[in-house]
C-alpha cells in the first residue's frame, strides 16, 4: 500500500459520524467513493469490495454481492433493514462475505422496525452462493428459492464464500413469492472453505438454517423461535456440525407447513441423484413447545428424515416435540438405516410426546425395530422430558439448555468412527458445563434498542 492510499485509509477509519463509516476498496485495492446517496446505506449490487467499519446501517432492497467482490463487516456493526424496501443480503459464487464478529462484540442483522414493534419476515435474510457440489443438474445450474433469481452450485468442494463468525440474524423470512420464503441463513452450493461458527438466527419466518448441496462444515449454531424448520438439508449436503441447539416458541409456527428441529429430503421427488444428501451432526440440542398451554398445531417432529436421504446423527439430545423424536418416511431412507447401514443414529437422547420412533412404510421396518436397534446403539427413549434433567431448556428469553447436575446427557457420547472435525466430548447434546451462547446471543430481541 503506498503512503498516500494509508493516509487516505487513516483518515477515513478515524472519521466517527452517527451514521458510521464505508470504505470501498475496488479490484485494485485503491479507495472509492460511496456510491449510495448516505454513508450508511447498503443498497444495489455491489461490484467492488467494501469494507463497514463499526456502526449502524441500512439494508435497503435486495443487495448483490457480485464475483470477485468482497463485503466486510467489522465486529459490532449492526445492519438493520430499511422498513418499506425490505432487505436482503446475496452473496453470488465467487463473491465473499466477511463477518467476523467476536463473543463480546458479534454482528447484527435484524429488523429495522423499532423495540417492541418488530415481527418475523421484517427483512428477507442472508443468502450465500458457492461453487461447491449439488445433486441438481449444472446446465444450467439451479436458482436458489426466495425470488431472488441467482444461480448455485458447481465442481469445487473447498470453494470459498467467506466468514460468518459471532453474528446474529433476528426476523428474517420474507415471502419473495407464494411459498418461497427467503430463509434466516441460506447456503446453496457453500463450499468447505467457508467458515460458519457462532450464528444465532431467531423469529425467521420460514427456516432457520437451509443447506441446498454444498459441504460446508459449521459449529455453535442457534436456531430460536423458527416458524418452519430449524434446520433443513436438500439437494446433496454433505456436511458436518457440532454444537447446535433449536427452540420452538409455542405459539408460533407457520401456518401453512410442519415445524420441525431437522428436515431433510435427498431432493423434492425422493429420487437417489448423487451425491445423496448425508448430514454428519452431532450434539445437538432440539427443544420443541413440550404441549405448553396454547401450543399451536403445526409443531411436528423432533427429526423429520424424509425422500431417500442419508444421515448421521450421534450424541444428541431431542425433546418436548408433540409427535417422532426419530422419523423416517421413505422406503430409501428406512432401508439405508436399518438394513444398508449407511446411515447412524447413535447415542441420543429421545423424548417427544408420543410416538418417539415413526416408520414411513410398517411393513418394510416397524417403528418397534426402529426403536429398538437406536437403544442397541446407545439411544435412551423417554416419556417424560423432565427426566432429561436439563436447567430451563424451553421457550423463554432467559433459557438455560445445560445439563443439571446428574442429567443423563453428562455422560454416554460416543464418537468412535466418526470424522477428525468432531471434537469428542463425554456429554450428549450441544452443551456440557460451558455455555458457549454466553455474551453473544441474544434471546430477547424484540426488546433490544439498537
Amino acid at each position: 500500500m503506498n503512503k498516500q492510499l494509508l493516509s487516505l485509509l487513516v483518515v477515513a477509519l478515524s472519521f466517527t459520524t452517527f451514521s458510521c463509516i464505508k470504505v470501498n476498496f475496488n479490484e485494485g485495492g485503491t479507495i472509492t467513493t460511496p456510491t449510495d446517496s448516505a454513508s450508511n446505506i447498503i443498497s444495489g449490487t455491489i461490484t467492488t469490495s467494501r469494507l463497514y467499519a463499526k456502526g449502524k446501517y441500512i439494508l435497503k432492497g435486495y443487495v448483490y454481492v457480485t464475483n470477485g467482490a468482497n463485503i466486510t463487516f467489522e465486529p459490532g456493526c449492526v445492519v438493520v433493514s430499511d422498513v418499506t424496501e425490505k432487505g436482503a443480503l446475496i452473496i453470488e459464487r465467487g463473491a465473499k462475505i466477511i463477518a467476523a464478529g467476536t463473543a463480546t462484540n458479534p454482528i447484527v442483522f435484524t429488523s429495522g422496525k423499532p423495540a417492541g414493534s418488530r415481527a418475523p419476515g421484517d427483512w428477507g435474510g442472508i443468502i450465500l452462493l458457492g461453487k461447491a457440489p449439488t445433486n441438481r443438474p449444472l446446465d444450467p445450474a439451479p436458482t436458489i428459492e426466495g425470488g431472488v433469481g441467482r444461480q448455485y452450485g458447481g465442481t469445487d468442494p473447498l470453494d470459498d464464500s467467506g466468514i460468518l463468525k459471532f453474528v446474529r440474524i433476528e426476523f428474517a423470512g420474507i415471502a419473495a413469492e407464494p411459498g418461497s420464503e427467503i430463509n434466516g441463513l441460506t447456503c446453496g452450493g457453500v463450499g468447505s472453505g467457508t467458515i460458519i461458527e457462532n450464528v444465532q438466527v431467531s423469529f425467521g419466518n420460514d427456516d432457520a438454517f437451509e443447506f441446498f448441496g454444498g459441504t460446508v462444515n459449521a459449529k455453535n449454531l442457534i436456531a430460536f423461535v423458527t416458524a418452519d424448520d430449524d434446520f433443513d438439508f436438500d439437494f446433496g449436503y454433505t456436511g458436518k456440525i457440532q454444537f447446535a441447539v433449536s427452540c420452538r416458541k409455542p405459539d408460533f409456527v407457520d401456518a401453512g407447513d410442519a415445524g420441525n428441529g431437522i428436515e431433510c429430503d435427498n431432493d423434492a421427488s425422493g429420487t437417489t441423484a448423487t451425491p445423496r444428501t448425508r448430514p454428519q451432526l452431532s450434539n445437538f440440542t432440539i427443544i420443541g413447545p413440550n404441549d405448553a398451554t396454547g401450543t399451536a398445531a403445526n409443531h411436528n417432529y423432533s427429526n423429520r428424515w424424509r425422500r431417500a436421504t442419508q444421515f448421521i446423527l450421534r450424541n444428541s439430545i431431542l425433546m418436548g416435540h408433540p409427535d417422532a423424536g426419530f422419523s423416517m418416511e421413505s422406503d430409501a431412507t428406512l432401508n439405508d438405516y436399518y438394513t444398508n447401514g449407511l446411515s447412524e443414529f447413535k447415542n441420543n437422547l429421545v423424548h417427544s410426546t408420543i410416538n418417539q420412533y415413526r416408520s414411513g412404510n410398517s411393513t418394510l421396518v416397524s417403528a418397534a425395530l426402529i426403536k429398538a436397534k437406536a437403544e442397541a446403539e446407545g439411544c435412551i427413549t423417554y416419556t417424560d422430558a423432565t427426566a432429561i434433567q436439563l436447567e430451563n431448556p424451553f421457550y423463554s428469553t432467559s433459557p438455560n439448555f445445560l445439563p443439571k447436575t446428574g442429567s443423563p446427557a453428562l455422560t454416554g457420547a460416543s464418537f468412535t468412527g466418526m470424522n477428525t472435525f468432531f471434537v469428542s466430548t463425554a456429554y450428549r447434546g450441544a452443551f456440557g458445563t460451558n455455555n458457549w451462547t454466553a455474551n453473544w446471543s441474544n434471546f430477547d430481541p424484540q426488546n433490544t434498542v439498537y
